[in-house]
């Protein structure tokens, strides 16, 4: 075994305190919707710690990993223009507010109010088959790197009997995760994803700092520069014969995060479990401050590793982990593994205990959050529905319980016999297409546009998922298929994209749908959440994304993350402006890299302590506010049939009858915020 009895310690430690995390926060759990959105008792920094680190998880660990290990430092250039993008969503709250607004517990709980219950079915049932299937490989994954990180043994005896190690470990692991899920629902999950979170960040810029001391920079750049001609992993303009991550790979990523927001349902139990839409955008915005210590460890690790693996100082350790690697069977299980290999041999005692936790947590995270969101899903959007009347809550719970049972037994079946082909991020993207692929138009078209109809979501959601499920028929018939999974992606949503569009146009005849209905806004403000603050609003804030509710703590926090990103972005179009004119040295590029890297290590400490302290303030709040609260258990997600959508389509020429005002308990919005929003 790799591991010392300190770093079992370590590892069984951050268990135990996890274990304890559940035990202390199992009596908040009281209701449905605590169950399945935490009461929507979260708060910005809390949300943001959690949610993050649940959409980490081992599997993403490793795929990172895997795909930093084969493009270096070239991939982090092209993804400057995605924090662009990402910013512009968090400042307008896109999709993220508008949905909070519905107070749906689920997108297809959304697509019932918004298109139809039929409808809500069909889009439950493929986001789950979407789901299960993607999901499918994380028990595999995590498990494979805990037995070939910690030195596992293939088998061993039990009774006179060989016992196979892998589904042992893998079945172990998965009864932690349920258990966490069963144990609070959503508040378990958010109560230990935050723990999780915060003992992430430490370990990796542990782990950065004490990797950056042994392995020398001018090691790294002699190990770069030796990369084939074209295929820099230093110089992102010389990267044309790196095949799958590669300049295309991010632009279809890019276009991906704006049109899939909120597609992916994995941490779907997130939607809806913040305070109040304000929370929501503001969590959205501290996203890009809190993933600083993550982002920073998966893209320099993996480099350190390419290093290791190409550097004449290190031949001994290239030497055992490629030995290692030779055995296993598989291209892509072999790219996965070579990077934890080379950490087995690099981590000191303490440090290997620590990383092994992380990935523990980090398994659990995503595990316990998947686990919650496919279970959820099946039962809210797809047996749900069905009901003429609403479950009790015991009832509720129970089946949530017993579906979430069902989702564990399929994955755990579906990682034994499922053959692995392409690169962990490819698959991703060609399985989550069977629900993302069409969803994005069905969620954005909804949310923002009236005249979208039923019609042209059945439509667009068919054609996303149909493209999508012909490219893993083909991968699985075809090997080395030159179309891969991203560019599958990227089919499915411009067809779907326009498919919505046409059909919308020719179906709506006129009628709009109550968009005002729909979003709580006005008069239909019944639970008066919108918050208004008098601090002499300007226009000029409100185009910038700071509306009403904003404080000018709110405010300055958007300004930091403006000038953060901004920075960063005219940094890109310099460089790249400069690159089409002119031949930059691997050396010069390597010094800008350097200082990329210790800029982004000095503001990964400042974020690991700001919003450790942040969230433990939030986490106190959702516990006194979970203990106080009123709970309404008609707040279920259950849609009655007496309320027919379609009689909140109203023609254009209609209007409406009078009726009595009703002055809200806070004033409505004005016009532009909505707009801004």
């Amino acid at each position: 075994m790799n591991l010392s009895p300190l770093d079992w310690t370590i590892f069984g430690g951050m268990l135990l305190f996890l274990i304890l995390s559940i035990v202390a926060s199992r009596t908040l759990m009281k209701s449905v919707a605590d169950f399945l959105a935490a009461g929507r008792s979260a708060g910005r920094y809390l949300l943001a710690v959690s949610s993050g680190i649940a959409m980490l998880g081992a599997i993403t660990i490793v795929g990172n990993l895997e795909m930093n290990l084969l493009a270096g430092f070239s991939m982090t250039w092209w993804g400057m223009t995605t924090n662009v993008v990402l910013l512009i969503m968090m400042v307008f709250g896109w999709v993220t507010y508008r949905f909070r607004q519905t107070r749906a517990l689920t997108i297809a709980h959304f697509f019932e109010l918004r298109y139809s219950r039929a409808f809500r079915v069909y889009a439950g049932i493929l986001a789950a088959v979407s789901g299960l299937i993607n999901f499918g490989i994380f028990p595999s994954v995590g498990t494979r790197f805990f037995i070939y990180f910690c030195g596992l043994p293939d088998a061993f005896p039990l009774f006179g009997l060989m016992i196979p190690t892998f589904p042992v470990i893998m079945a172990g692991l998965l009864s932690i995760s349920l258990y966490f899920v069963f144990a609070g629902g959503q508040i378990a999950v958010i109560i230990t994803d935050f723990v999780q979170g915060v003992f992430i960040n430490v370990v990796f810029v542990a782990i950065i700092l004490y990797l950056l001391t042994i392995v020398d920079w001018g090691s790294i750049q002699q190990a770069l520069q030796g990369a084939p001609e074209n295929a820099s992993l230093i110089n992102p303009f010389k990267t044309g014969h790196i095949e799958d991550f590669n300049f295309w790979y991010f632009l279809i990523g890019i276009f991906g995060v704006f049109y899939g927001a909120m597609s992916w349902q994995g941490t779907q139990g997130y939607n809806a479990s913040a305070r109040n839409a304000h929370e929501a955008k503001m969590a959205g915005m501290l996203s890009a401050w809190r993933g600083l210590p993550q982002t920073l460890m998966l893209m320099i690790v993996p480099i350190i590793a390419y290093t290791v693996l190409h550097h004449a100082n290190f031949a001994g350790i290239a030497d055992s982990v490629n030995a290692v690697v030779g055995d296993i069977e598989g291209d892509a299980i072999q790219s996965q593994l070579k990077v934890p290999l080379v950490l087995s041999h690099l981590l000191p005692v303490g440090l290997m205990g620590a990383f092994a936790a992380v990935m523990l947590a980090a398994f659990i995270s995503t595990h316990d959050s998947y686990l919650h969101s496919w279970g959820s899903i099946i039962v809210q959007d797809v047996i749900m529905p069905f009901r003429k009347q609403p479950f009790t809550p015991e009832q509720h719970i129970k089946v949530l319980r017993w579906t979430i049972i069902g989702v564990a037994i399929f994955i755990f079946f579906f990682s034994l016999l499922f053959k692995q082909s392409q690169y962990i991020f490819l698959f991703f993207a060609i399985t989550g297409a069977i629900f993302a692929g069409g969803s994005g138009a069905v969620i954005i078209g909804g949310l923002y546009w009236s005249r979208g109809t039923t019609a042209a979501a059945w439509a667009a959601m068919t054609i996303g998922s149909g493209i999508a499920v012909g490219g893993i028929i083909i991968h699985q018939l075809v090997d080395d298929f030159p179309i891969n999974g991203q560019m599958f992606w990227a089919i499915s949503m411009g067809a779907a994209s326009v498919l919505y569009l046409v059909v919308s146009l020719l179906t709506s005849r006129g009628r709009k749908h109550n968009m005002d209905k729909l979003l709580h806004r006005g008069e239909y403000d019944d639970a008066g959440e919108i918050q208004h603050v008098d601090i002499g609003q300007k226009k000029i804030w409100k185009l910038l994304g700071m509306t009403e509710e904003f404080t000018a703590g709110d405010k300055l926090i958007f300004v930091m993350n403006y000038a953060w990103t901004f920075f960063w972005f005219a940094a890109f179009v310099v460089g790249t402006v400069y690159n089409l004119s002119h031949e930059v040295s691997d050396e010069s590029w390597m010094t800008f890299w350097k200082i990329y890297v210790y800029v982004q290590l000095a503001m990964a400490l400042v974020a690991m302590v700001w919003f450790t302290v942040g969230g433990a303030f939030d986490l106190k709040k959702m516990v006194h506010a979970l203990r106080t609260m009123v709970r309404d258990d008609s707040d279920s997600g259950f849609v009655s049939r007496e309320l027919d959508v379609a009689a909140t389509e109203v023609p254009p020429i209609a209007k409406p009858s009078p009726v009595t005002p009703v002055r809200p308990l806070v004033e409505p919005p004005s016009d532009e915020a909505n707009d801004a929003r």
